[in-house]
């Protein structure tokens, strides 16, 4: 029986003596971190390994260390993933088993006496558990060890990236994970004040064709939301301008949309015909001083992920002679009905066949005399979310639109998707 205790970690432990002198994590950060082996399932055993700042338990007020793995730990629990240390030294250590095919973004969660729970988790508090556990976000820490570059996560702390051998794979991205310059210099930025919403906010424009597209009234448009981390906490530009120079992508126009804080994201983006009416009469003007706008709804494209997988989607369906093809990622076709979100006791795995929301009954109630290109995309670790999206696929290809679906071995994850929005994009602007 194959025990990850007694397998990378005893090697490593053994590698190189004494375990935790500066050898031997000489010795794991020539390696990178997370180990990882392949087991005789096909499946791979993964290491993760933290060095204690403050040394081992004797000199330490470190008293645990939290594990906050995409779509294998849950951050929901009652009982939350934690490392283990090895006694007497200033190694923290944990392992996990996943697929050969998974991604995701990790963190570590340092965690003092007083920062832990003062209640029994177990009481099942889970309002008091989830207010406690977000208290812990600004405190999360990268990996150290791992070569790759870390994202920022929405609390403002890095996250860790592992991809697994057989991932998909994300060529685009390579400049980002090495840690090259991703921020071009021809990057517009702008703001964007809005009278129909009653706000103000940054917008990016970036595009990949050139000075010519300044007197192309054609090249595709694509409205990016949640563009603040696209354009700030893991760039897009360098992957957009290299997919594009090797032929996967055509020269196109890019908006990076921000979406000013969670507060106004949660108003605007959940089906907010108001926030599109404001797209369509004020920001495209805008754009359009700054480069020609496309009219063509088939090149016309809005990207989305969860809210914004949600918004992008109620977008086309609405106004298709304006929007002709959504890129929708991890959707939150759930909306507004909290309880399909509220009801899976395995968040991670569990299923809801057939289960949709308001948009889900409006596709299949709204017959439309304009077809949408439409790029659907869910992890299997995402619990309900690929439920909801297999079940809009449903009702889409019931009517008369062009429809993609794909799913991938992880969860609600940027790390995922950044490379799902590459894909979706060539396949939408693919005659």
């Amino acid at each position: 029986m194959e025990n990850p205790q007694q397998g990378l970690l005893i090697d490593w432990l053994t590698h190189q003596e004494p375990a935790g002198g500066e050898a031997w994590w000489q010795a794991v950060r020539e390696q990178g971190a997370p180990l990882s082996r392949r087991l005789i399932s096909g499946d791979y055993e993964v290491l993760f390994l933290w060095r204690d700042p403050q040394g081992s338990e004797r000199t330490s007020s470190i008293r645990t260390v939290y594990m906050d793995v995409n779509s294998v730990t849950d951050h929901h629990s009652l009982d939350p993933a934690t490392m283990e240390r090895w006694a007497g030294t200033d190694i923290w250590f944990w392992t996990a088993r996943v697929p050969a095919h998974w991604r995701g973004a990790y963190q570590f969660i340092p965690c003092t006496r007083q920062q832990m729970p003062g209640w029994d988790l177990a009481s099942g508090d889970r309002e008091r558990q989830r207010n406690w556990w977000i208290s812990l976000q600004p405190q999360a820490v990268g990996d150290p060890l791992n070569p790759l570059r870390a994202q920022m996560s929405q609390w403002g702390v890095r996250q860790s990236a592992l991809h697994m051998p057989e991932a998909p794979p994300q060529p685009g991205w390579l400049a980002f994970d090495q840690g090259v310059d991703v921020w071009p210099a021809q990057v517009q930025q702008c703001d964007w004040r809005s009278e129909r919403l009653g706000n103000q906010r940054q917008i990016w424009l970036y595009t990949t064709a050139g000075q010519a597209s300044r007197a192309m009234t054609d090249v595709p448009l694509v409205l990016l939301l949640d563009g603040r981390f696209w354009a700030q906490n893991m760039p897009i530009f360098s992957a957009l301008e290299s997919e594009t120079r090797c032929g996967r992508l055509p020269p196109a126009l890019y908006v990076l949309i921000d979406e000013i804080d969670g507060a106004t994201r949660g108003q605007e983006l959940p089906c907010n015909p108001e926030f599109w009416h404001a797209v369509m009469a004020e920001l495209f003007p805008l754009i359009a001083t700054y480069h020609p706008v496309t009219a063509n709804p088939a090149r016309t494209i809005v990207a989305g992920q969860s809210y914004g997988g949600l918004a992008a989607l109620y977008a086309g369906l609405h106004w298709p002679e304006r929007f002709g093809a959504v890129l929708s990622q991890s959707g939150s076709f759930w909306w507004p009905d909290f309880n399909l979100v509220r009801q899976l006791p395995d968040p991670i795995h569990g299923r809801l066949p057939g289960a949709g929301g308001w948009l889900t009954d409006y596709a299949r109630r709204h017959p439309m005399s304009l077809p949408l290109k439409v790029w659907l995309e869910a992890g299997t670790r995402e619990g309900e979310m690929i439920s909801l999206s297999e079940t809009m696929c449903e009702a889409l290809l019931h009517g008369i639109h062009d429809v993609s679906f794909r799913s991938f071995e992880g969860g609600h994850d940027r790390l995922c998707w950044r490379g799902g929005l590459i894909d979706g994009l060539s396949w939408l602007l693919s005659p």
